[in-house]
């Protein structure tokens, strides 16, 4: 399975000129947890999440008398003082091709301990979004759904008569038997 078959491809964004205020509005109001931040182009230029946001909220300094917090001086994030998109988002962007396998996104969101990845065409212009949530609804995929995907795609993608094949889905493990005849 690729990314394509996964991935959302009405994807709200943001500009690195939008304030950060209407953003937080489009992130609730949407009900999504983070945005792509694009150019003119539509080049992914970084992500905005739930997270970027409230590191506006948060200084990091010690909480209590003011001039203590004065004379600690400027906020440990410099995402606090954002008032704009490009000031709090983060940047670079990490993004996958479409053309990748759904495991190779799950490592990245993984490894790099993020939830969303855009996902770019050759031009870095984005064309849709993948997240972690869209890879659980695909690993909670029924049988007869697995079972559907495999014959559609010995079809049409490797131009195999599915009826050749023994093909058994048991709680999503596949198990393929048979003879081909050809590589």
């Amino acid at each position: 399975m690729k990314v394509t078959d996964l991935m959302t491809t009405d994807v709200v964004t943001a500009t690195p000129e939008t304030q950060l205020k209407r953003a937080a509005r489009m992130l609730a109001e949407r009900g999504v947890s983070g945005l792509p931040v694009v150019d003119v182009s539509h080049r992914v230029l970084g992500v905005l999440s739930e997270a970027d946001v409230l590191a506006k909220e948060v200084d990091g300094r010690r909480q209590g008398n003011a001039l203590l917090r004065f004379l600690e001086g400027p906020p440990v994030d410099d995402r606090f003082d954002a008032l704009t998109v490009g000031e709090a988002m983060s940047a670079p962007a990490i993004v996958i091709a479409p053309d990748r396998p759904v495991t190779e996104a799950a490592a990245v969101l993984l490894a790099e301990g993020i939830n969303r990845l855009p996902v770019v065409d050759d031009d870095g212009k984005l064309i849709g979004l993948l997240t972690r949530a869209d890879l659980v609804r695909a690993f909670a995929r029924d049988d007869p759904t697995i079972l559907a995907e495999i014959t559609h795609s010995l079809r049409h993608d490797l131009w195999i008569d599915p009826a050749t094949l023994e093909i058994e889905v048991t709680d999503g493990v596949v198990s393929l038997a048979g003879v081909l005849e050809s590589e």
